[in-house]
């Protein structure tokens, strides 16, 4: 006897849609629990949360991501259409940073799957300001006249 195949495969296609038929009639009523997860899935994928979530786990998971040598001297700042800002703690983090950033961006894209890195900026530390303090003028033009 020849063995057909489509009809196993629509049997088994039938009795599978009456299974899921059956959980689904189950669950109609609303007093019945459902796991969390469930639920907090369903709640990411219909308002499209998936990128958001994934961006944030770049901030909460930046050590991991990143290596402790890295994280400890650089923090991410923000994260806007695709670009990734990065400040470090002085100019040569910022310029080694700057050398490593295609490796880095590849860490990146790796190890955080679902946020959109598309080019990394690195910034260094707050330069100091002369606008304030004891030899400021009001009124002048700035460092300029500072030392003159």
């Amino acid at each position: 006897m020849k063995r057909d195949i489509a009809r196993e495969l629509f049997r088994s296609y039938r009795t599978k849609s009456r299974k899921t038929n059956n959980q689904e009639e189950e669950r109609s009523k609303k007093d019945d629990p459902e796991k969390l997860s469930n639920i907090l899935n369903d709640l990411v994928t219909t308002r499209d949360w998936k990128k958001g979530i994934a961006e944030g786990t770049l901030f909460t998971k930046w050590r991991e991501i990143v290596g402790n040598e890295i994280a400890d001297h650089c923090e991410p700042i923000t994260l806007f259409e695709g670009r990734l800002t990065i400040k470090t703690e002085s100019t040569s983090w910022a310029t080694q940073l700057r050398l490593i950033t295609p490796e880095l961006l590849q860490n990146i894209r790796s190890r955080s799957e679902g946020a959109l890195v598309d080019e990394v900026t690195v910034i260094g530390p707050n330069a100091p300001s002369w606008k304030r303090g004891l030899r400021t003028i009001r009124g002048a033009r700035g460092p300029r006249d500072t030392y003159g």
